[in-house]
């Protein structure tokens, strides 16, 4: 049989690493091991029950066929009333794009929006898939260092320094998965005039929205006072606990939509119809389990950060949303294990980790931050006070 010659695009992307520790972490609880799981990027809830049963509802009706392939006149109806009561933003129907996940609606919009020859600006850290986004569509990524001690906000001298005029756009993660990080408005508008004098167009992930903990959630469109481009992209799968079901949505200029919608129609066609219905159901109903959910977060979140900071040498910071933290193991780097192997980078030290103390973490060095690993929260008490536990006696093995 003759080898597959794969186009030039695979070489040039990253697998998700994510996904990866995830499987592993099947892997070794298919094998019957106790493994705790502080890489997980989902809520650990299940879909609340209202939510479930207007899916269930929609299959009896029938309801199991296409849809428009930007979704559902109902629901963007249902996602117009969300924004207005919600974010306090206005958009028409044709302004809003409904996919398989945010994640397709971030994938779907840097294909509309960029070329070969264009740059994008990317925060370190930033979440694992918008370089490979970026690339896809042919682009290049450009990485700005951020504060870690200011919520990860942008590191403006090492931005501006790095302006030309190639860039096209830049993406903004706030709240940040792998961080935490919750950006001031100070920064926000200090880069949307950066945005306007350059004539950038902004795509901003606002996934964790509903996320946030020691303030209200201020959108980047209500911030937009110099009518920059922004695309805002959210997610029925963070704050109603429907990950698996698949619903990311978008509102934005209505030509970007339409142009978002035409790669989509010819990609994966109309989203899920069941879990269109089901959102809706999310999106009208009943909002009290999401604010339950909202303050065990928040409790978990205090826990979290109590026993990480505890650690000797590691330095955390308290993230102001989504359900990550970030701490700062540099100091455990290139020491070695009981068999003499030098621990060199992040990915060596969650591997040992997993290995020893059977704990998943995230490394940072594939979030763009070396020194650093990511530990979610989506779990609760006991499990973060034993897994961090099973941490701390994994590092003082180390020589």
């Amino acid at each position: 049989m003759s080898s597959v010659l794969f186009s030039s695009l695979i070489g040039k992307i990253n697998p998700s690493f994510t996904l990866e520790m995830t499987a592993k972490a099947a892997a070794l609880r298919a094998q019957g091991v106790d493994v705790i799981n502080f890489g997980v990027g989902e809520p650990d809830f299940n879909t609340p029950n209202h939510i479930i049963e207007a899916g269930k509802n929609a299959m009896d009706d029938g309801f199991t066929k296409y849809t428009p392939g930007s979704g559902m006149i109902d629901l963007k109806k249902a996602l117009q009333h969300k924004l207005k009561e919600q974010n306090n933003l206005e958009y028409t129907t044709e302004q809003i794009i409904v996919s398989n996940g945010a994640k397709q609606c971030l994938s779907v919009a840097c294909q509309a929006l960029f070329d070969k020859g264009d740059k994008v600006l990317i925060f370190t850290p930033y979440w694992v898939s918008f370089p490979e986004f970026v690339k896809i569509a042919g682009a290049t990524p450009v990485f700005v260092n951020t504060v870690s001690d200011k919520q990860y906000e942008p590191d403006f001298d090492d931005l501006e320094s790095k302006i030309d005029s190639n860039i096209k756009g830049v993406i903004i993660n706030s709240p940040s998965n792998p961080t935490g990080g919750v950006w001031s408005d100070e920064a926000i508008l200090r880069l949307l005039d950066l945005a306007h004098k350059n004539n950038w167009f902004v795509i901003s992930d606002e996934t964790y929205e509903q996320l946030v903990y020691d303030r209200d959630f201020t959108c980047i469109e209500n911030l937009n006072k110099h009518n920059v481009n922004v695309l805002t992209v959210m997610s029925m799968s963070k704050t109603y606990a429907m990950t698996g079901w698949r619903m990311g949505y978008a509102a934005g200029d209505k030509n970007l939509i339409k142009a978002m919608t035409k790669i989509q129609g010819q990609t994966t066609s109309c989203p899920n119809a069941i879990s269109q219905r089901a959102s809706i159901a999310a999106l009208l109903g009943d909002h009290r389990p999401i604010d339950d959910m909202k303050e065990q977060f928040r409790n978990r979140r205090t826990v979290m950060f109590d026993e990480l900071s505890a650690l000797p040498n590691v330095h955390c910071s308290m993230p102001g949303g989504a359900f990550y933290m970030f701490p700062d193991f540099s100091f455990y780097l290139n020491k070695k294990t009981k068999n003499d192997k030098i621990l060199q980078d992040t990915f060596d030290l969650s591997d040992y980790i997993l290995d020893t103390a059977k704990v998943v973490t995230v490394p940072g060095d594939g979030f763009g931050a070396k020194g650093h690993l990511r530990f979610s929260f989506a779990t609760n008490n006991e499990v973060i006070q034993k897994g961090v536990s099973a941490v701390r006696e994994a590092l003082e093995k180390l020589k």
